[in-house]
């Protein structure tokens, strides 16, 4: 897969192609991607994925404090393990926003060799969202390429999307979530020094720097799957502000207790797979309080991991990962 970070530095003959931010790369995304990849290699085409960066909604001052359910590196790994084979990640700007819809399809038509644009069913683009199926499909008249609009997908009486899905891991709600997204929804950091207390009480943890841009789940305990290199742990993670401790913090933690796992971990990357919210985050009236509910917390959570993974178990949640 090649991956370009302007419109501008490319240069196709033949592609089908489908447009948007992808956040999360959710079911409803899957199945465009779905639609995308195999159309254009039956067509003999590239599948090309153009999404931007920053987020629309941060651009245009529409979201004062907006969390993104992926990375741009992170949406671009989804991208290709879907088989798209070229993703832009093009600037989007106020000058962009501002530029007509005629305007911008002859750039992505010119660059791209644009032979058929696959959308979402609410898709537009351009100055005020004029460039619709109606006025999309009108301009690929003149512009050699024909437009495909794709239905949404649901889940219970409700379209899959990036909001719905940000509002759900927010609440900590990362069950359900999941179904959504066809995957277990992942923060990934560096591990950084914390203040040690988790060795004391022996049982330590991993306190992950995570990217200002993500979503963190809600404050609470949660099962996870943890990955350190090619390795795959079962952990038990806080996201909070340790009311035990340091009640007066409210900047949220994410801190892993990998199970069955003793070696130093600074400075080194590690991937949780957010499997299931266990309960809330509470203050405990001692430390031996604390030490006896983590070790239930630690026994439900393998409880959990023994079960099949969601990916077998639900024909509705799929095997994408990101590492």
């Amino acid at each position: 897969m090649s991956h370009y970070h302007s419109l501008d530095d490319v240069s196709l003959q033949n592609s089908w192609l489908t447009i948007g931010v992808f956040d999360g790369v959710h079911r409803g995304h899957q199945e465009i991607i779905r639609q995308l990849t195999e159309g254009a290699h039956a067509d003999g085409a590239l599948a090309v994925v153009l999404t931007f960066f920053p987020h629309p909604a941060v651009v245009l001052g529409r979201k004062a404090d907006f969390k993104s359910l992926t990375t741009p590196g992170e949406r671009v790994a989804l991208l290709g393990a879907l088989g798209v084979d070229v993703v832009i990640t093009h600037p989007f700007d106020r000058a962009l926003a501002d530029q007509t819809a005629e305007v911008f399809m002859r750039h992505v038509a010119r660059n791209l060799g644009l032979r058929r644009l696959l959308i979402g069913h609410d898709f537009a683009l351009g100055r005020g969202r004029e460039g619709n199926y109606a006025r999309l499909s009108e301009l690929g008249a003149s512009l050699g390429y024909e437009v495909r609009s794709i239905a949404p997908l649901a889940a219970g009486n409700e379209v899959i999307s990036s909001t719905r899905i940000r509002a759900q891991i927010a609440a900590g709600d990362v069950s359900r979530a999941a179904v959504d997204l066809g995957r277990y929804y992942t923060l990934r950091g560096s591990v950084i020094h914390g203040d040690g207390r988790g060795k004391k009480i022996n049982i330590p943890t991993a306190n992950l720097e995570i990217p200002a841009e993500k979503v963190i789940p809600a404050n609470g305990v949660y099962v996870c799957r943890a990955r350190v290199g090619d390795e795959g742990h079962a952990a038990v993670t806080n996201v909070g502000i340790r009311p035990t401790f340091t009640p007066e913090e409210y900047v949220p933690h994410v801190e892993a207790h990998l199970l069955d796992f003793d070696r130093d971990l600074y400075g080194q990357e590690v991937t949780l797979e957010f499997v299931e919210r266990l309960r809330e985050e509470r203050k405990f009236p001692s430390v031996e309080a604390l030490v006896e509910q983590i070790q239930a917390d630690i026994g439900r959570a393998r409880q959990i991991l023994d079960k099949p993974p969601r990916s077998e178990a639900r024909e509705d949640f799929c095997s994408v990962y990101l590492f």
